[in-house]
């Protein structure tokens, strides 16, 4: 018999929110469409970063948009807040420190 060649191996890994983390995303998102901040959000898997971005109209660019970059995890952390203009508003460790100010700006319109 001939030898076998084995197929040369490729791993393409896509980076994605896990279960927790997505479900943690989306209550978020869910309060902010019934206090009609909200009204369309778009979800990127890229090999590098995993992207949510919320927009206040589809037509727009997004509000705020939540990454998850794991090649940052030892350096100042996998997840930012990107505000409208490309600004990194906060990174971290954490995804619950990073959604915060969102969280406090939504008690805000609620309170009002």
């Amino acid at each position: 018999m001939g030898v076998v060649t084995p197929f040369p191996e490729r791993r393409v890994t896509q980076v994605a929110f896990e279960r927790a983390e997505m479900m943690r995303i989306l209550d978020l998102y869910g309060r902010m469409v019934s206090a009609g901040n909200w009204r369309d959000y778009a979800i990127e898997m890229g090999s590098e970063v995993a992207a949510f971005s919320a927009f206040r109209r589809a037509t727009e660019r997004p509000e705020y948009r939540i990454e998850k970059r794991p090649a940052l995890r030892g350096r100042q952390g996998m997840y930012a807040l990107i505000g409208e203009g490309g600004t990194v508003l906060k990174r971290g460790h954490e995804l619950a420190p990073i959604l915060a100010p969102i969280e406090r700006k939504l008690l805000k319109l609620v309170a009002e």
